[in-house]
């Protein structure tokens, strides 16, 4: 088995988004509207502590991505996006269209 199976997953985000993932082992972070300044610092603590996922609400995803892809480039940490309670915005599938161009060095999901 995988060594990263051991290692422990995160998710960002409000109480209502993230404390759900608690039951499954995820360890929640909640922060608030006005607690976004701490978002950036939160998420390189996870990757420099080698969680091995960090999820992370849609919203503050989309916000911080640069940082989200510094810290995928970085660190073996996977930092992926939850939709919000209002709805998918499409981040989550740009993201990973992405992550398979930059692997595979093609658009696999282009429509033709």
């Amino acid at each position: 088995m995988s060594d990263s199976l051991s290692l422990p997953m995160a998710a960002i985000g409000s109480y209502e988004m993230v404390l759900p993932f608690q039951a499954v082992g995820v360890k929640p972070f909640i922060l608030e509207a006005n607690e976004r300044d701490t978002f950036e610092r939160t998420l390189e603590k996870l990757a420099r502590e080698n969680y091995a996922v960090v999820f992370i609400q849609e919203d503050l995803f989309v916000d911080f991505i640069e940082k989200v892809e510094e810290i995928n480039d970085t660190y073996p940490t996977s930092v992926l996006p939850l939709p919000g309670l209002s709805g998918n915005t499409g981040a989550g599938l740009a993201s990973i269209r992405s992550s398979v161009e930059k692997a595979v060095g093609m658009d696999i999901f282009a429509e033709r």
